[in-house]
């Protein structure tokens, strides 16, 4: 589950670890000094201390359910949830730099996180508390090597530090972090501190990715940049078992992500296109297996070593001085059960974000997106067998249709490093179940950060 927009005309994919919430903000070089001024791979900021503080404050509205599942939406509720990080960086060697991230997590989703296939907060992990907890989502080292193409300059930033490098490189990041730090990532949509909060705007509903129950995984990363493309490859450790909060701790069970983006000029201003595939390897069950063996399907009992495959598009382009809008198209398997993030075998989504200076409010941001999420006609059997998913299951589902939603959000600076966001979202048919709902979603979120 990033950071604020940037002046950007190279992306700057970085193997960052989970959720990199300033990291993966695709982000941009802020300047660019000519190689008599900039040597790449020269020596910068040697170690580095920021931090970041967010709450968000949800609240679920009424909505028509004749019935109600062990995972359905609950109405009328309220939830928070609260996060500090810290990220204490440092160079080790030429290249390299290594990165820690604690963490103190508190608060619920609504509904503790069950009811809607696209759920509602990013910042709601599948784990609540009612007290403060410590973890440590990130622990990892980046290595760059630079080769040839002009040297460019780097500001710091959240996971980075102060220095320079080449526009064509090789950088490879082993340790704790997310799949999403490094894959699927958009500037105007992949931040839940910053932008959207709803799971699908912030990646492709579709992209199961490994992960534990907060997001984050074990692996390695490789990327190659060269010129206007980049190739990107990775092994992340899956859980032990689907949605777990525990990784598989042999790594028999594991995904493969690869990538390979094109970043261009339309109408000379900057975009990109990023196409992901993933292969998940583990043990997972079938789901017309599951409605066959019993009446009240258990998909634990049917779980087999094999693979679950999935693709996605992410499209982003500034279309304006002040306007970048960004699509998602992504579809995975129909009769596998969901591994890792949520259950949604198809899912497309499109928006805006738009900042503030055409009403004299520079860094004040308004975004908007809609959603449609859909799931195969297998698991929409299984789910109307009474069949449970990661998120969803209402106890049956007679009347299945696409989860539709749209989110929008204005983001208020309040003051230097720290703003103050409304958002609404509105949910059509959740859970696929077009005899509930629909819901309206509304939500206050403080954030602040050094």
């Amino acid at each position: 589950m990033r950071a604020p927009p940037r002046k950007w005309n190279r992306c700057i994919v970085l193997f960052v670890l989970p959720g990199s919430i300033f990291l993966h903000s695709s982000g941009a070089i802020a300047a660019e000094e000519s190689q008599s001024e900039v040597t790449a791979g020269s020596s910068g900021e040697p170690f580095a201390i920021h931090g970041q503080a967010t709450y968000v404050e949800q609240e679920s509205s009424s909505l028509r359910a004749p019935y109600s599942g062990p995972n359905s939406l609950v109405p009328n509720e309220d939830r928070e949830t609260t996060d500090a990080t810290l990220y204490l960086g440092a160079r080790v060697w030429p290249g390299a730099e290594l990165w820690v991230t604690p963490e103190v997590d508190q608060g619920f989703g609504l509904s503790n996180t069950l009811g809607l296939a696209g759920f509602s907060s990013g910042e709601a992990y599948k784990v609540g508390s009612n007290r403060p907890y410590f973890r440590l989502p990130r622990a990892f080292v980046r290595q760059t090597i630079n080769l040839d193409g002009t040297p460019e300059a780097l500001d710091a930033d959240q996971l980075r530090l102060a220095g320079s490098r080449s526009v064509n490189r090789w950088v490879f990041t082993v340790g704790k972090f997310s799949v999403t730090d490094v894959f699927d990532t958009n500037q105007y949509a992949h931040d839940p501190r910053n932008d959207f909060l709803n799971w699908a705007a912030l990646d492709a509903g579709s992209f199961d990715y490994a992960a534990d129950s907060w997001g984050y995984t074990v692996g390695a990363a490789a990327e190659w940049y060269e010129g206007n493309w980049t190739l990107r490859t990775g092994v992340f450790d899956l859980s032990n078992v689907p949605n777990s909060p525990h990784l598989d701790p042999g790594l028999h069970e594991f995904q493969i992500d690869s990538e390979i983006e094109h970043r261009h000029e339309l109408r000379e201003q900057p975009g990109r296109i990023l196409v992901t595939v993933f292969d998940s390897r583990g043990r997972m069950g079938l789901l017309d297996r599951a409605i066959r063996v019993a009446a009240a399907p258990d998909i634990a009992a049917v779980r087999q070593y094999r693979s679950r495959l999935g693709a996605s598009l992410d499209l982003e382009q500034l279309v304006g001085t002040d306007i970048g809008t960004f699509a998602r198209v992504g579809k995975a398997a129909g009769n596998v059960e969901a591994y890792e993030f949520t259950d949604i075998d198809r899912s497309t989504s499109a928006g805006a974000s738009i900042k503030g200076s055409a009403w004299h409010r520079n860094a004040d941001t308004i975004g908007i997106v809609g959603i449609v999420n859909g799931i195969s006609a297998t698991r929409e059997g299984y789910l109307n067998a009474g069949g449970l998913g990661i998120l969803v299951g209402d106890g049956k589902l007679p009347h299945p249709r696409a989860e539709r939603i749209i989110e929008t959000y204005y983001k208020l600076a309040v003051i230097s490093h720290a703003d103050l966001t409304f958002d609404y979202q509105w949910v059509k048919d959740p859970a696929y179940n077009a005899d509930r709902g629909p819901v309206s979603i509304i939500a206050v979120r403080l954030h602040a950060q050094f």
